[in-house]
């Protein structure tokens, strides 16, 4: 279960500020796969990352009781100046797991050859995008937080990546932000919509569409 409680996030900008979550409370249960919905700059992905707690709201509390990963496509702050698997490394042994493990998963995943142990930053955008997927299949979570899920690579590992991350689902909740409504439906059984600082919450994720459309009329 992921609980938001009377969560308040916002930027200030030069003459103003921008409320993103207006004291917000909210709840995904454990068991459900849910797709957020907003209209461009609705805050989104801000959300995401507030759940994730890559980052923190200005005041109000996120209670997390099962283990959320970072949002995919969010990069997972590679550091660039380290190789993939000294990235790797790092980012397994924050998460307890065994860095040989998360390393030999992903270099077989991923088929970057010996880029692996060159600095991250001589990467394409590709390369970097395969380790980075690679990685969150690697390390298994309760439920994974979806920022815009699209296809990595060419036809043939964009099949490898919807297999993996099917047999990852099976087991697991989604929280997905997508533009979508396809793939909503396709990944997700409840619904929430983001409009004005607040959270509508659907226990239908037709209904969450259906709020969503009449937005982005």
């Amino acid at each position: 279960m992921i609980q938001l409680s009377n969560v308040f996030k916002f930027y200030k900008t030069e003459r103003t500020r921008r409320i993103v979550l207006d004291h917000v409370s909210a709840t995904f249960q454990a068991g459900w796969s849910y797709g957020l919905l907003g209209v461009n700059g609705a805050g989104k992905s801000t959300t995401l990352r507030i759940i994730a707690g890559t980052e923190l709201p200005n005041s109000g509390r996120v209670r997390r009781t099962a283990r959320v990963s970072w949002p995919l496509g969010f990069g997972v702050g590679f550091h660039p100046l380290m190789s993939a698997r000294e990235n790797l490394h790092f980012v397994a042994r924050i998460y307890g797991e065994d860095p040989q493990r998360v390393s030999r998963f992903v270099e077989d995943f991923a088929e970057i050859g010996e880029y692996m142990d060159a600095p991250m930053k001589t990467y394409s955008s590709g390369m970097g995008a395969r380790v980075a997927f690679g990685l969150s299949m690697a390390i298994e979570f309760d439920c994974y937080l979806i920022d815009e899920l699209t296809a990595v690579g060419d036809e043939r590992f964009a099949a490898r990546c919807e297999e993996v991350f099917r047999r990852r689902r099976e087991n697991t909740d989604l929280i997905v932000v997508s533009h979508s409504v396809a793939t909503v439906k396709q990944y997700c059984t409840r619904g929430a919509v983001l409009v004005d600082g607040r959270i509508l919450m659907f226990e239908d994720v037709d209904q969450a569409v259906e709020m969503y459309s009449r937005l982005n009329r």
